[in-house]
């Protein structure tokens, strides 16, 4: 059922990276809910894994005194939905966290796996995008931050390099500071299904016009993706509901999205132009503006 090689623990950060570097095949597991899913299904044959539950640094969640959110990959999605940190400066993001699974599952499965997963339906990837989200990457030879929209390269590809480790998510003041959003899963059920769309939208105001809108998507491609074109067309803009109007019919023009058994690419563009306009309608109130519903 599960084809295990080899099963390895780390205790801190180095040492993971040090195995790592000893046998950059190891497969990093934390909750495990995606890498044992796989496992059973065939897609990881012969795996060797490396568990890093154990590494305690990696589960905080705090806040830097230069202002920006740092998220340890560890963090489980019931720490993102609890935390006093996310509800009071980040609330789309225990928006998209309680969103994900069900109970059992936001216990286990970690904001760092569901992002390495690489997954276009991932919960956390929209409100990540939307916050212009970085990512903090270790290896023996050192570390770099890259932007969380360059990570993403394909279906369930991510550039993570060899003997790299995920150690921060990292939300910078001016991505969150002044800004209201929402976040919108649609799904076929009610509960503990993955997205049939999810979309993120923040906002900041300035005397009746956009100050800047951002708008985040997942299952609307084959990677998340933001939708630029819309971003652009709404700054400076009065808000309106023709306005409003408008930046939902553009949000489609970002999209590539496809036909699956979960729903058209017709219906898929649809509920991005219906669920970008109500999400976008609520981030308004939320950022201190009139209520146009």
């Amino acid at each position: 059922m599960y084809d295990i090689r080899g099963y390895y623990e780390a205790e801190t950060v180095r040492e993971a990276m040090e195995l790592l570097g000893v046998n950059p095949k190891l497969k990093i597991i934390a909750g495990g809910t995606d890498v044992l899913v796989k496992m059973h299904g065939g897609q990881l044959e012969d795996a060797e894994l490396l568990s890093i539950r154990k590494i305690q640094e990696l589960r905080d969640i705090r806040k830097l005194e230069n202002g920006t959110i740092a998220i340890g990959p560890m963090a489980t999605f019931t720490n993102v939905f609890n935390d006093q940190i996310m509800k009071k400066y980040v609330p789309i993001l225990t928006e998209a966290a309680i969103s994900m699974g069900g109970p059992q599952i936001r216990n286990i499965a970690t904001i760092g796996g569901n992002v390495c997963n690489g997954a276009t339906s991932a919960d956390s990837a929209s409100s990540l995008f939307a916050l212009n989200a970085h990512l903090k990457l270790q290896n023996l030879q050192g570390e770099r931050v890259i932007p969380i929209r360059e990570f993403y390269l394909g279906p369930g590809k991510v550039d993570l390099k060899p003997g790299e480790v995920l150690t921060d998510i990292l939300i910078y003041p001016e991505d969150y500071q002044g800004f209201g959003g929402q976040y919108i899963k649609f799904a076929m059920r009610e509960a503990m299904d993955i997205a049939t769309l999810g979309v993120a939208v923040l906002c900041k105001l300035d005397s009746g016009n956009f100050s800047e809108i951002r708008i985040g998507l997942g299952v609307a491609g084959p990677t998340p993706l933001r939708c630029v074109e819309a971003e652009d067309f709404a700054r400076g803009k009065k808000i309106s509901p023709e306005t409003i109007e408008e930046i939902g019919k553009l949000a489609v023009k970002s999209t590539k999205a496809r036909t699956s058994w979960r729903a058209s690419k017709e219906y898929r563009e649809h509920l991005v132009e219906e669920l970008t306009q109500r999400a976008l309608q609520t981030a308004i109130v939320r950022a201190g503006g009139v209520d146009l519903v």
